[in-house]
């Protein structure tokens, strides 16, 4: 059943992060001993479960049903029943089979949809820990209310929206909901701003993110739908609205005008015929026969098989496709709007610069992998330049809680991303936890926490002394600092050093990377290192370490095939907006004259004014759900076929939204990959132009081989509308037009639907939603066919009727007609190359199919039985000989057309 509980949003949100602990506890009627029992039953009964609740759906017989409402369908079914009439049971049995093929596919991929909102469901916690008149109690997650208390502590799922009120070294994974791919600091302090983005609320905690490290209290705010999950929810339910994607939309279009020309030249032909007095009986066949093969009712089961095929491909290039319509949609597109993290860049936290006074040194390598290098200048380094380096390397790894370990060839970080990073830059100077802890270990270690901004660890120097190694923030550090290692001895730390660090690490800061400062401190034998206050003092400022998650290697090129293509890529992301740009602009995404906007700023746009500045920005920095689901329909507004990546559970009502839906498959949630149409199982940005490639393929495919379909149907209706307008006896009836349907439509136009893949397909400009598939030139090369093929044929039906009877007559106009649509399958490949380009051997499956079709057809007039069910009498083989030649003339025609229209292009 429905659920219709009450979903509305107030009208104007509570601004919790801004209420001190005594205005919160008084906006929500509570206490730190909690709520009580009575008072907890009565907002349950109030508020309703706490609970992400099932979007209004259609049942499932509604879903089915709906896939055939379709006026082509309408239409197959109609000439399905008109083809077991006149006893064509096969041909019957195969329209039915395309309807109900089509009709399934749709249905599974509306009712999978519902995945997406099951998979988030199942991302609530079950239970929470609570406390009520001042006990502490577990209750069920369901049941927590708005002014309830939590008691959070590492590992726990957090079962509702909440502030905090109290922290100890509290730190949350958000990913699932930001995109923030590090564990986020949380503080329980007031915020006294109005606009503080998601990602920026650190006295917030939040439905369906987790708990990884501290403890801490918080009080409920909000349960359920009204919580962020659930805004999210109500947007991933709503966010496609039934929209049909581009090809969809073409082939409807043309499907209706497909279906109203062809009857209306059917009826005509019946009409004239009857006023002619040709046989009523024969020419109704006739007509309806025409009809079953004006009508392409193939093309539904060619389209399905091209995009399978499709899949196939592209599941070789790392993309795995999950409707089927996403392949060729993604071929259409002409935005990529990119999640950062992971995707267009490593994923994985990197120093890529340290810097000791008066050095900087470059490292190589990406990830937490020991693979790189550590030079200065280019050279590897010595003398004081190397003391500097290993002294600055020793901090980091010594003053450290994480470790790197090695799977199956790949390295991971156990802790802190950051804590990896730095490790992985010891590792490249031969400097590793284990050999410190045999020269240097470990006495005592004062954790990091947001207080500080800091964290130090006092290893054993000596026998008699120690030494505190100290990490931090810069700003922080320097203040404990008075004196600074340089050239490998210790001097006193001058105004004009501070001045070096502080435009140092504004250097490192401007150019996106985040910044951590070493120091240390000698301790004498007997003093005090319990106390990091006592040990935190009179310190040696050593260096900077510069990191940042790097740009694919990879993505670069990516990047710029794709503006080759003509696809326009934007990035958003979870980011501070200094960090997005750098990246951006590293990786050519970000244009001089392109603009940088932060979530805060897009609050303050209006949906028409988005839309028309959306072409001017290329980057999207600290946004939520809703802003992805805005900018992809700002987009969309403009007319442009939008692909939308990501991985967390923020990215999904976007990825619903837009046209083409791409989730990570390595660090994608499980409610990402449901909403998505396509997973890319590296995530990798070049897999995805990859895809794009297969898909521009799949559309040209599918266009080339409607193109061949058409021609030929053009052919048969001219055919015989200027027979019956001349008053000759008709040149095909109703049995050989059904054969040619059969023979020229099927095998051969599935062959084209597989054809590989033009290699040029990149260096053409995308669709525009509004194109048609049938555009000026794909009408004038499909009606050019028809009347090259009809006039050929009517040419030799004309001759054969002056020296041979009718019979014979028809049979040779049946056999030119195959011929031709035969032979004219091997210049369907291309519109610009011709065969000899392409080459046969190329597309085998052609070659063999038509091969075989036309040695069928060469038989029928010697095999009795055929040929008397197909009306073909006996004829010597000199007769098809020259049937085969004279129907090469369309092809020949076309292929030297192909020749013109190149050397007009020559210079």
């Amino acid at each position: 059943m429905t659920d219709t509980r009450e979903r509305e949003q107030p009208a104007v949100l509570p601004r919790w992060h801004r209420l001190d602990t005594a205005a919160l506890f008084a906006r929500l009627g509570t206490t730190t001993a909690g709520l009580g029992a009575d008072e907890a039953a009565r907002r349950r009964a109030e508020s309703g479960p706490n609970e992400l609740l099932r979007a209004d759906t259609s049942s499932a017989v509604a879903l089915l049903l709906g896939q055939f409402k379709s006026l082509i369908v309408g239409i197959l079914v109609a000439a399905a029943i008109a083809s077991g009439a006149l006893g064509e049971w096969l041909d019957c049995a195969a329209i039915l089979a395309i309807v109900v093929l089509n009709g399934g596919i749709g249905f599974y991929q509306e009712y999978s949809a519902e995945k997406a909102l099951a998979a988030l469901r199942r991302m609530t916690a079950p239970t929470a820990r609570v406390r009520r008149g001042g006990s502490s109690v577990q209750v069920a997650a369901r049941d927590v209310v708005p002014g309830d208390v939590l008691e959070l502590e590492a590992g726990d799922l957090v079962p509702a929206d909440a502030r905090l009120i109290e922290t100890a070294s509290f730190q949350t994974n958000e990913a699932p909901l930001t995109g923030e791919s590090s564990p986020v600091e949380k503080r329980a302090e007031v915020l006294d701003r109005e606009d503080v983005p998601l990602a920026d609320r650190v006295n917030s905690v939040y439905l369906g993110t987790s708990v990884a490290s501290g403890r801490a209290l918080a009080v409920v705010f909000d349960t359920g739908m009204r919580t962020e999950f659930g805004r999210i929810m109500d947007m991933l339910a709503t966010a496609d609205a039934g929209e049909r994607t581009p090809l969809q939309e073409r082939l409807r279009a043309l499907g209706r005008v497909l279906v109203w020309c062809s009857l209306g030249l059917v009826g005509a032909i019946f009409a004239i015929g009857s006023l002619r007095g040709m046989p009523p009986l024969d020419l109704f066949l006739t007509s309806v026969s025409l009809a079953v093969a004006a009508v392409p009712e193939g093309l539904p089961a060619i389209v399905t098989v091209s995009l399978a095929l499709g899949v196939q491909r592209m599941a070789r290039r790392r993309a795995l496709v999950r409707r089927l319509h996403a392949v060729e949609t993604l071929g259409s597109t002409n935005v990529i709007c990119s999640d950062k993290t992971g995707t267009l860049t490593v994923g994985e936290m990197t120093v890529r610069e340290l810097w000791v006074p008066g050095r900087s040194f470059a490292v190589s390598g990406e990830g937490y992998a020991p693979a790189g290098q550590i030079t200065l200048d280019g050279a590897t380094p010595v003398g004081a330049a190397r003391v500097d380096l290993d002294r600055l390397l020793t901090v980091f790894t010594g003053c450290n809680g994480a470790a790197l370990q090695e799977e199956s060839g790949v390295w991971k970080v156990l802790g802190d991303p950051t804590e990896g990073a730095l490790l992985a830059a010891g590792r490249k100077a031969s400097i590793t936890p284990g050999e410190l802890d045999a020269r240097m270990p470990r006495l005592f270690e004062h954790p990091f926490d947001s207080d500080r901004k800091r964290m130090s660890v006092v290893r054993k120097a000596s026998d008699r002394s120690a030494l505190a190694l100290v990490k931090g923030a810069p700003d922080v550090l320097l203040g404990l600092c008075d004196r600074i290692q340089r050239d490998g001895r210790i001097d006193t730390l001058s105004a004009a050093d501070r001045a070096q660090i502080g435009a140092r690490v504004e250097d490192f800061a401007s150019r996106g990377m985040r910044v951590l400062g070493a120091s240390q401190r000698e301790i004498a034998a007997g003093e005090p290192f319990t106390d990091s206050a006592a040990v935190e003092r009179g310190l040696t400022f050593v260096g900077l370490a510069g990191m940042f998650d790097p740009p694919r290697s990879e993505a670069k090129s990516a990047v710029e095939l794709a503006q080759r293509a003509g696809i326009r890529v934007v990035m958003i992301t979870g980011d501070h907006p200094r960090t997005a740009e750098a990246i951006a602009r590293e990786l050519g995404i970000a244009r001089p004259s392109d603009e940088v906007i932060s979530g805060a700023e897009l609050d303050r746009v209006s949906d028409g004014d988005l839309a028309a500045r959306v072409e001017r920005i290329s980057t999207y920095a600290r946004v939520t759900a809703s802003h992805k689901l805005r900018i992809v329909r700002a987009w969309k507004e403009r007319g442009a076929v939008v692909a939308m990546t990501g991985d967390g559970v923020n990215d999904a009502p976007a990825i619903r939204g837009a046209d083409v839906g791409i989730a990570m498959g390595l660090t994608g949630t499980e409610v990402t990959k449901a909403a998505s149409d396509m997973v890319i199982t590296d995530d990798d940005f070049a897999s995805i132009v990859a895809a794009v490639e297969q898909g521009r393929g799949t559309y040209a495919n599918i266009r080339k081989t409607l193109q061949y379909l058409l021609g030929g149907n053009v052919g048969e209706l001219l055919l015989m509308t200027v027979a019956v307008l001349l008053g000759l006896p008709l040149p095909l009836d109703a049995v050989q037009l059904l054969w040619i349907n059969l023979v020229t439509d099927g095998l051969p136009a599935l062959c084209l639907a597989t054809d590989p893949i033009d290699r040029d397909v990149m260096a053409e400009r995308p669709r525009r939603r509004t194109d048609s598939i049938t555009d000026r030139g794909f009408v004038g090369h499909v009606l050019l066919t028809g009347l090259l093929t009809a006039g050929v044929t009517l040419g030799v039906y004309a001759y054969s009727l002056e020296h041979f009877d009718v019979e014979l007559a028809r049979a040779h106009a049946f056999a030119t007609l195959v011929y031709a649509e035969l032979l004219r399958s091997f210049g369907a490949r291309s519109f610009t190359k011709p065969i000899w380009k392409l080459g046969i051997a190329t597309n085998l499956k052609l070659a063999c199919v038509v091969a075989a079709s036309i040695a069928i057809q060469l038989s029928l007039p010697h095999i009795q039985t055929l040929g008397q069910v197909l009306d073909v009498p006996m004829m010597p083989m000199s007769h098809c000989a020259a049937m085969l030649t004279l129907g090469a003339i369309p092809l020949a025609v076309m292929e030297l057309l192909k020749l013109w229209r190149m050397r007009e292009k020559q210079p």
